[in-house]
């Protein structure tokens, strides 16, 4: 190797420590929002940013992120809505790095970590009676951009949510 070779691997190596460090001591799990939760029917509107998925997104129609936030709700359970937020906390407490943190008769929030960077979500679900599902919200805490992460651990979740009796 040469030196230029040899500077480039330490200091992309450096970079890597540097950031689990940063990672561990929770500089990149962000603040958890103090709009979460249901108003007036709704939960909080997607992201303005493309790291969020809604299952109410179409009640913003001039939302920017409208169309790529847009995610279908979860069905009621046969028990109705009690049954079905048992279902789902229970498919939530099976996934990895998912920790429920609120719940009421109505109401589910829970949060998402990644393993080694420990970025947080914030995962909402309301039972909305008058329509009969669940409607759902994920959003990435910090960045821009989530790489569908959210959208893919909520079709994770309804598979899951789904199977259950």
């Amino acid at each position: 190797m040469n030196t230029f070779t040899k500077f480039a691997f330490y200091l992309l190596l450096a970079f890597i420590v540097l950031m689990l460090a940063i990672a561990q001591l929770g500089l990149l799990s962000g603040q958890r929002p103090q709009d979460l939760g249901v108003k007036d029917g709704r939960l909080k509107p997607p992201s303005l940013t493309r790291n969020s998925v809604s299952s109410q997104a179409a009640m913003h129609p001039e939302h920017p992120q409208r169309t790529d936030a847009s995610i279908e709700a979860l069905p009621f359970k046969p028990g109705g809505s009690a049954d079905s937020l048992k279902a789902l906390e229970a498919a939530l407490n099976a996934m990895p790095g998912v920790t429920v943190v609120e719940r009421k008769p109505d109401y589910l929030y829970a949060q998402a970590q990644t393993r080694w960077l420990k970025f947080v979500d914030d995962l909402e679900f309301w039972a909305n009676p008058a329509r009969g599902v669940i409607e759902l919200r994920s959003a990435s805490r910090l960045g821009r951009e989530d790489f569908g992460v959210n959208r893919q651990r909520m079709e994770a979740l309804r598979a899951a949510y789904l199977a259950a009796p």
